[in-house]
């Protein structure tokens, strides 16, 4: 069951639901009743990308279709950009990119709602990282609403590789941004971090797999969220130490905040560990902000809202200051600030 495989097919029993258990918090199928017509081709303007000034190159993807752009650059920075310009429709694409050995890119992937909105969208990545090779993957999520979005990425690492990603992501009606990581050992390395500030009725799934294959392997995640009014949040983080996989060292840590009592976070971090001599651990926390930080906070005047908004900035932070990509870092942090100026 996938929502691919339901925009193809037009059948929404295809959809996946909570039957299903890694989609029991994300379902789809309760939600849809039809599948969408298709999304129209759109030759109007979509203005600039968040990232284009820091590029080396740009394809842009409105409506699942490719609206510009140039094949990816072996090395520097390109610009990935999905933009849904859309009323009640549904769109797919797909989108690969292969760093040769040696080489080192930085993808700037943006996901951007216009139109009127109530869109399906649909996106399969497939990232190819050759032996020695470093890519860092920054996605920027910013939905309408209202639209169900699912974005799926595949990656594979040689021996050696590096790949570093970072999602932050402000939710919509149903969202899933899932990563799955095809890992060799062989002193591959493999971090995986993201932040979700939730408002409204909006909901996110933050969902990662990451598969240990081959011994002295490294992975570090680390996801931060906030949630408030009624909206949810969703992580899921499974590491799988495959038998053989020795030396593998992998760290997982989630953290979130529920700033409502009506507000929810599920989280699932998993450890499948089949190996021996291996460093692996989880943490999970979910909790409220300090009181004591936000009544010495209001003790300095400052009101209430902004003081919430500072304490969950500096919470959230630790994720955004892991982005290596120094313009995409300040982007990256001055979105949380206006997206946090906006929370209540």
């Amino acid at each position: 069951m996938s929502l691919a495989l339901a925009l193809k097919t037009g059948d929404p029993s295809r959809l996946p639901s909570r039957r299903d258990e890694d989609w029991r918090w994300t379902d789809l199928r309760g939600l849809i009743r039809a599948i969408p017509p298709e999304s129209p081709a759109f030759v109007g303007d979509v203005g600039a990308g968040p990232f284009d000034a820091l590029a080396d190159g740009s394809v842009v993807i409105v409506n699942g279709w490719v609206r510009e752009g140039e094949p990816a650059p072996e090395t520097g920075v390109l610009a990935l950009r999905f933009v849904s310009h859309a009323d009640a429709t549904a769109h797919d694409a797909d989108f690969a990119v292969t760093v040769a050995p040696g080489q080192t890119l930085t993808v700037l992937e943006s996901y951007e709602g216009q139109g009127l909105g109530g869109y399906l969208t649909n996106i399969g990545l497939d990232f190819s990282v050759g032996e020695g090779a470093r890519l860092e993957r920054i996605v920027l999520v910013d939905d309408l609403a209202d639209a169900v979005t699912v974005s799926t990425a595949e990656v594979s690492l040689a021996p050696g590789a590096t790949f570093n990603q970072t999602v932050l992501t402000s939710g919509a009606r149903r969202q899933r941004l899932e990563t799955r990581v095809s890992h060799p050992g062989a002193h591959a390395q493999a971090r995986l971090d993201g932040v979700y500030l939730l408002d409204g009725q909006r909901h996110a799934d933050l969902t990662t797999i990451v598969t240990h294959a081959g011994v002295d392997g490294v992975t570090s995640q680390l996801t931060k969220g906030m949630v408030t009014d009624q909206a949810r949040g969703v992580f899921q983080g499974r590491i799988v130490v495959s038998p053989g996989a020795d030396q593998t060292d992998a760290r997982m840590g989630h953290h979130a905040l529920i700033l409502s009592d009506k507000a929810e976070v599920d989280a699932k971090p998993e450890l499948l560990i089949f190996a021996d001599d291996v460093s692996c651990a989880h943490g999970n926390t979910i909790g409220a902000l300090d009181e004591n930080a936000l009544f010495y906070a209001e003790q300095r005047g400052i009101p209430q809202a902004e003081a919430k908004a500072m304490l969950t900035l500096a919470f959230v932070g630790e994720v955004v200051d892991r982005i290596e990509h120094e313009g995409a870092r300040e982007i990256a942090a001055a979105w949380v600030a206006r997206k946090l100026g906006s929370a209540e």
